[in-house]
């Protein structure tokens, strides 16, 4: 017959190997992560003033937008922002997302949300080592709750250091 069986292959099930965050390749990360920081904040630094001082005069309440968030292996740390809503004594308020035209944003925060230059701050946290350049977005505790028993899969993306963008904007 002109049709021959192959033999079976054996094919792994599971696969063990090094972590990419581990090693060479983790310290080859963050020194990226350190640099592509630093040229962030050199060539967003004009952006920055002009956004900082937009916010202070167009509205009272501190300039940065401090939020508890949670990043690698379930470790918290606060999270930068340029403010872009009107400030609140309780910054902590229960876990919510804003809405379309949500009254409490502010008109300068409409336009630094459009162009996502209030994210520009999390390049601080990038130099401290709480987020990387890119991993997946960091999400408040409270909602990370709701979300481990809700997608399946879910708390994997803990196990990656969150990033100020992620792969499927890349």
């Amino acid at each position: 017959s002109d049709l021959a069986l192959d033999p079976p292959t054996w094919r792994p099930i599971l696969s063990l190997r090094e972590s990419p965050l581990e090693g060479m390749s983790g310290a080859f990360k963050r020194v990226i992560d350190v640099l592509g920081a630093l040229a962030g904040l050199v060539v967003f630094a004009p952006v920055m003033i002009a956004a900082a001082v937009a916010i202070a005069v167009t509205s009272p309440g501190p300039v940065i937008f401090r939020q508890r968030r949670v990043s690698l292996g379930g470790e918290e740390f606060n999270i930068l922002k340029f403010r872009t809503m009107r400030h609140a004594e309780d910054e902590n308020r229960p876990a919510s997302w804003t809405m379309r035209d949500d009254p409490r944003v502010t008109r300068v925060g409409r336009l630094l949300r459009r162009t996502s230059i209030d994210e520009l701050p999390q390049f601080f946290n990038v130099l401290v080592g709480d987020m990387s350049l890119v991993g997946p977005r960091p999400e408040r505790p409270e909602l990370i709750a709701r979300f481990r028993d809700d997608w399946r899969g879910y708390v994997l993306r803990q196990h990656v250091k969150a990033g100020i963008t992620g792969w499927a904007q890349v």
